[in-house]
C-alpha cells in the first residue's frame, strides 16, 4: 500500500510519498491520548462532507474558492466523490492557480476521478508546469484516467527534464496503469512498463508498471518474457514479485515461462507469489507444470492450495476422474478437496457415476453448510446431477448458504455443453421455481440464467409477469442487488432498454454527526475471528459516513456471529453479510466515499453492487489491488493481524467485533 493511503488521516502532507516499503503497520501506543476527529469542532468541514454526501456538486464548487487552503483541499477531495463534470474546469483552475501544493494535489486527484476527457489537455500542459514532484506524480497519474488514445504517447514519453525524477516515474507507471484498465495500450506504452520495472526505479513505479502488465488485456508478452521473469523472481517486494508473476501468462508463449511458473511456485517464499504463479498457469503449458501443482495441494498455505486446485478443475485434461478423487480424498481442507472433486467431475471419465455418488455421499455425511455449498458446486461440473441439485436447492429450513450454492450449481451445469437438450424445461421450471422462492439469492441467480442469451430460454418463459410479481415483493433498499437482476431480465423478455437503478432512493442514509464527533481519529476496532484477532484503525476523516454506519452497527452486535463468506486468494477475505452468502445487505444503503486512499495490504472496503450502495459488508485485501482504487470506499486498514487475514477462509466465524481503545 502507498504511504499515502496508509499514513494520511494521520498528517497530509505524507500523502506525497509513494514508497511502499515505508507503509508496513505501525504499532499503536495504546498510552497515546484519543484525539478527536477533523469534524468534531469544524463545522465547515462538516458542510462540506455533506455536500459530497448528497451529492451536490453546486454546493462544493464555492468552497473551491475560500482563503483557507484546508478548506479548499476538502473541497476537491469532496468532488472526487461527487464525480460531476461541471467540477472540472474549476479543478483546472485550482490545480493551474492555487498557491498550495495540497490543493492543487486533491485537484488532480478529483481530476482522474471524475475521467473527464476534457481535462486531458489542461492535465498534460501540467506536467512540464508543475514545480511540486508529489503534485506532477498525481497529473500524471490522473492523465491515465482521463487520456485518450492519442494522448497516450504523450504519457509513455516523459520530457527528458524529468527522466530521473522518482516522483515522475511513479506518476507514469500509475498513468499507464489507468491508462490500461481502460484498455488504452500501445507498444510503446507496453516497452515502457518493462523498462519502468527495472531495479533502478522507485518500487511505486515497479509496482504499477508490474499491475499494468498483468491487467492490460491484449498484450503479448512473450518478447519481454526474460525480463518480467528476472522481476518476478529478483525483486525484493512480494507484490511487484506477483504481479510481475501473473502478467507472465501474457508470455505463456516464450519456452521458459512453464518452468520458471512451477519454480516461482514452489519456491517464493511469500504465498502471494505462489498463488500468482498457479494462476498464471494455462492449459497449453499443463505437461510442464502439473507436477508442481500437484505439489501446490499441500501447501501450508491454504490460499495456495486451493489455487492448485482450481488449476486442475480449470486446465486438466485427459486425466482419469478417479486420480482427482484419490487425492482429493486424502485431504483435509475442506474447500480444496470439494474443488479437485469438482475437477474429477469435469473430466467426465467412464467412472463418472461413481464419482458422481462419492461426492453426493459427501454431501450427506458433511455438516458445515459452506462445505455443502461447495460440495453441490462440485456436482454442478455434472448435468447428471440435476436432479439431486435441484432437490437439494429447494429443500425448506436450510441454511440459506446451501440453497445459494445449490442454485449456482444449477445454472452452471445447464451451461455445460453436454447438458441435454431434453432437461430445457426441466430447468425453465427450476429457474421459475427460484424467482418465486423468495429467497434473495436465489431468485437474482435464477433471474440471471434467464436472460442468458446461450441458454436460450425465452421461448420456454416467454412471459415477464412471475418476475414482475417477484420484483414487487422486494424492499429496497435492502433487496437492491436482486431487484437489479429481476429488473434486467423483466426488461430482457420486453425487448426494452434496461430500467435505471433506483440508486438515488436507495442512499438515503445521512451521514451521523452527533456519532462521528464521539469517534476519536484513529480509533482501532478488534475483529475476533475464529483463526485469531484481527486490528483495525478506523478512517473517520476520509469516510465518516461509512466509519458512523460501521460503528453503529458494531455497537449493536451486529456483526457478532457472522461468518467470511468470501475469500478469493491473493485478493480478499469478506464477511458482514447478515446471510451469510454476500446477498445481504441492512435496511439503508450508504453514499461512495472515494477519499485519496489506496488499496494495499490490510486495506478494509466496503462490498457494493456500485457505486452509492454500500451497506454492512466488507473486505480486507491481502495484497495491493490497485484496480479497487476509487472505486469502493476505504474505510479502515489492518494495523495488527495480518497474519490472520491470510489464514482466513470461507465459513471462518466472526466471533465479535469491538470498539477497543
Amino acid at each position: 500500500m502507498t504511504y499515502s493511503a496508509l499514513c494520511r488521516a494521520a498528517a497530509v502532507a505524507a500523502a506525497s510519498s509513494y514508497l511502499l516499503s515505508a507503509c508496513a503497520p505501525r504499532p499503536l501506543s495504546s498510552a497515546a491520548p484519543a484525539a478527536p476527529n477533523q469534524f468534531a469542532a469544524d463545522t465547515v468541514l462538516r458542510r462540506i462532507a455533506t455536500a459530497q454526501d448528497e451529492r451536490r456538486a453546486a454546493a462544493l464548487l464555492p468552497y473551491l474558492s475560500r482563503p483557507e487552503a484546508h478548506y479548499r483541499r476538502a473541497a476537491a477531495e469532496a468532488l472526487a466523490s461527487v464525480q460531476s463534470k461541471e467540477a472540472t474546469m474549476p479543478l483546472l483552475t485550482r490545480l493551474r492557480e492555487d498557491a498550495d501544493a495540497t490543493v492543487r494535489r486533491a485537484a488532480a486527484y478529483a481530476l482522474g476521478q471524475t475521467a473527464d476527457s476534457t481535462a486531458e489537455a489542461g492535465l498534460t500542459q501540467r506536467i512540464s508546469a508543475e514545480p511540486d514532484g508529489a503534485v506532477r506524480r498525481y497529473v500524471l497519474e490522473a492523465l491515465g484516467r482521463c487520456t485518450s488514445r492519442a494522448g497516450l504517447t504523450t504519457l509513455a514519453r516523459l520530457p527528458p527534464a524529468l527522466a530521473t525524477d522518482t516522483a515522475a516515474l511513479s506518476g507514469q507507471a500509475w498513468g499507464l496503469y489507468r491508462a490500461g484498465l481502460r484498455g488504452l495500450t500501445s507498444e510503446g506504452a507496453v516497452s515502457r512498463l518493462v523498462q519502468l520495472l527495472g531495479p533502478g526505479n522507485p518500487v511505486s513505479a515497479r509496482l504499477a508498471a508490474a499491475n499494468a502488465l498483468a491487467r492490460t488485456r491484449g498484450i503479448n508478452l512473450a518478447s519481454y518474457a526474460a525480463a518480467v521473469g528476472a522481476v518476478a523472481q529478483q525483486d525484493a517486494h512480494y507484490a511487484v514479485r506477483s504481479a510481475a508473476t501473473a502478467a507472465l501468462s501474457k508470455a505463456a508463449a516464450a519456452p521458459t515461462v512453464p518452468v520458471l511458473l512451477a519454480t516461482l511456485a514452489r519456491r517464493d517464499p511469500d504465498y502471494r507469489v505462489r498463488v500468482s504463479a498457479l494462476r498464471a498457469m494455462n492449459a497449453q503449458m499443463y505437461a510442464p507444470v502439473k507436477e508442481a501443482a500437484w505439489q501446490a495441494l499441500t501447501d501450508p498455505n491454504a490460499q495456495v492450495a486451493l489455487s492448485a486446485a482450481e488449476f486442475f478443475l480449470a486446465h486438466a485434461t485427459n486425466e482419469p476422474g478417479t486420480l482427482f478423487l484419490e487425492k482429493a480424498n486424502r485431504l483435509d481442507q475442506w474447500r480444496v478437496r470439494a474443488t479437485l472433486l469438482a475437477a474429477a467431475l469435469h473430466q467426465a471419465s467412464p467412472e463418472q457415476a461413481a464419482i458422481r455418488g462419492a461426492v453426493q455421499e459427501r454431501y450427506a455425511a458433511a455438516t458445515d453448510p459452506y462445505e455443502k455449498g461447495y460440495l453441490l458446486k462440485a456436482l454442478g461440473e455434472d448435468p447428471e446431477a440435476f436432479d439431486f441439485v435441484q432437490r437439494a436447492t429447494f429443500v425448506q429450513g436450510q441454511p440459506l448458504v446451501v440453497s445459494t450454492y445449490g442454485m449456482e450449481a444449477l445454472v452452471a451445469m445447464s451451461r455445460q455443453p453436454t447438458f441435454p437438450a431434453s432437461r430445457h424445461p426441466d430447468l425453465a421450471l427450476a429457474l421459475r421455481r427460484g424467482v418465486l422462492s423468495r429467497d434473495v439469492a436465489v431468485m437474482g441467480t435464477a433471474a440471471e440464467a434467464i436472460r442468458d442469451p446461450k441458454l436460450n430460454l425465452r421461448k420456454l418463459l416467454p412471459s415477464p409477469d412471475f418476475l414482475m410479481q417477484a420484483r414487487d415483493q422486494l424492499t429496497l433498499p435492502r433487496d437492491l442487488e436482486a431487484w437489479q437482476s429481476l429488473q434486467q431480465t423483466i426488461d430482457f423478455l420486453q425487448n426494452q432498454p434496461a430500467t435505471t437503478t433506483p440508486v438515488a432512493k436507495a442512499a438515503t442514509h445521512p451521514i451521523d454527526w452527533a456519532l462521528v464527533s464521539t469517534i476519536p481519529a484513529g480509533q482501532r476496532v478488534a475483529v475476533r475471528t475464529s483463526k485469531g484477532d484481527v486490528v483495525l484503525r478506523l478512517l473517520v476523516e476520509q469516510a465518516p459516513g461509512s466509519v458512523a454506519s460501521f460503528v453503529a452497527l458494531t455497537r449493536q452486535g451486529f456483526y457478532n456471529g457472522k461468518n467470511f463468506h468470501r475469500v478469493v486468494p491473493n485478493f480478499v477475505a469478506q464477511g458482514g453479510c447478515p446471510r451469510g452468502d454476500g446477498w445481504g445487505s441492512s435496511d439503508y444503503n450508504l453514499r461512495s466515499e472515494f477519499a485519496d486512499l489506496r488499496y494495499g495490504e490490510g486495506a478494509v472496503g466496503l462490498a457494493s453492487a456500485g457505486k452509492d450502495t454500500e451497506s454492512c459488508q466488507w473486505f480486507i485485501t491481502h495484497a495491493p489491488t490497485p484496480h479497487l482504487d476509487g472505486r469502493y470506499t476505504i474505510f479502515a486498514q489492518v494495523v495488527q493481524g495480518m497474519d490472520v487475514v491470510s489464514r482466513l477462509d470461507i465459513g471462518d466465524r466472526i466471533d465479535r467485533v469491538e470498539l477497543i481503545k
